[in-house]
């Protein structure tokens, strides 16, 4: 996927680049898999705001994705590789022998034609859904299930892939994007192949409407606040934060500090923490 650069003819065009789209071969979705999707806007059931900075952006319809793979046996064709608003991987619609029609995620190197097959007896082949015990070592892998049909949950982002490092009795060992080495029991699935769109973080937006066209609205920085307002806020001029390091707004570390839970039922599966 290569990217589009702008000329500077203004100055939201100064260093902007879009994706060119080049993989994309259908514009409108397939009607009876997209749904509509309330935008909280930040804001939880009594309207209060929770997350900070959403809200706005383009009008977008939800696309129904096949996480779960759970069409075990029959062959699908690759009939469109089309854009998904909701997020920066491609998607793949596939039409299956009996007349079902499901997207996936797009993996690196599908391309409009191909079959793809999910199940325990699908050959080693990009777009492929397997147990990860069938899958052989040193396979990069994505949309990988935590729990045993539940669907896929993790490596879903574009460009990201995990790699099967180790089988050991109930479990298999994967490197993931992160750089963690976690086990996964033997029968949760997962997708051969890389996701596609391999640059969308390579992507600059270049102006700040385009920000808000995806629904990000305008953070402000603490030190630019008042006392009231940050821990971080008042002072004269430039003022450090006036604290060992910095702080949320409601006065918890920030920046650096680990968030994860202590004594969590999964550490037992975690062979190397991530860096």
């Amino acid at each position: 996927m290569p990217l589009r650069v702008y000329r500077p003819l203004t100055p939201g065009t100064r260093g902007r680049s879009v994706s060119d789209f080049a993989e994309i071969t259908k514009t409108e979705p397939e009607k009876s898999l997209v749904t509509f999707h309330h935008s909280a806007k930040g804001r939880n059931n009594r309207g209060v705001i929770t997350t900070r900075h959403r809200g706005g952006g383009h009008k977008q319809l939800y696309r129904i994705i096949d996480f779960r793979r759970d069409k075990r046996g029959i062959p699908a064709k690759v009939a469109a590789i089309e854009y998904d608003p909701n997020r920066n991987a491609r998607i793949a619609l596939l039409y299956y022998r009996d007349g079902e029609k499901r997207y996936i995620l797009h993996p690196r190197g599908l391309e409009v034609g191909a079959t793809v097959m999910a199940g325990p007896e699908a050959p080693i082949e990009v777009g492929n859904a397997l147990p990860l015990s069938h899958i052989p070592l040193g396979t990069e892998v994505h949309n990988v299930e935590l729990t045993p049909g539940k669907g896929g949950q993790i490596v879903r982002a574009a460009g990201t892939s995990a790699q099967v490092v180790a089988k050991e009795g109930d479990h298999v060992a994967l490197r993931l994007p992160s750089g963690e080495v976690r086990l996964f029991r033997k029968e949760a699935y997962a997708t051969i192949g890389q996701v596609g769109n391999v640059d969308s973080n390579n992507i600059t937006l270049g102006k700040a409407g385009r920000k808000r066209w995806l629904g990000r609205r305008p953070e402000v920085r603490g030190a630019a606040m008042n006392p009231v307002d940050h821990p971080h806020g008042g002072g004269e001029g430039r003022a450090p934060v006036g604290r060992p390091g910095p702080v949320t707004p409601w006065g918890k570390p920030a920046l650096g500090q680990k968030t994860r839970k202590r004594h969590k039922a999964s550490d037992k599966l975690i062979l190397r923490r991530r860096k």
